[in-house]
């Protein structure tokens, strides 16, 4: 899979370095099972993707619903295992990240990220 670079680009702030990019149907469908956690840094970016699950997951995520632009339309903080969030139309691929790092990061409905490496 390719690594993006993930920063917050309203505050500036990164939210990960080592953000995998699911975008293959294997990719998405496998996520993140068969982890047993997510390092600082770490994440998986799904695409496309309006609304995850975390059935068979051993730890908690956060997760961020992007629209198109890249701007977050939903949040989900520490969404534990054995979970579905809402779908929405208006999402259209989302980051899964360690359970915080939305707090961390000060990301905020209405931001907008910034994927590096894309290529």
């Amino acid at each position: 899979m390719r690594v993006v670079s993930v920063r917050n680009e309203t505050t500036g702030r990164s939210i990960g370095g080592q953000i995998l990019v699911a975008d293959s149907s294997f990719t998405r469908m496998r996520g993140l099972l068969g982890r047993r956690n997510l390092d600082t840094g770490e994440g998986l970016w799904i695409r496309p993707s309006s609304g995850v699950h975390t059935f068979g997951m051993k730890f908690a995520i956060d997760v961020i619903g992007l629209d198109r632009k890249r701007r977050v339309v939903r949040l989900w903080n520490a969404l534990v295992p054995n979970r579905l969030t809402s779908v929405s139309w208006k999402i259209s691929s989302v980051v899964e990240l360690p359970a915080g790092m939305i707090a961390e990061s000060g990301t905020e409905i209405g931001h907008t990220l910034e994927m590096d490496g894309l290529g």
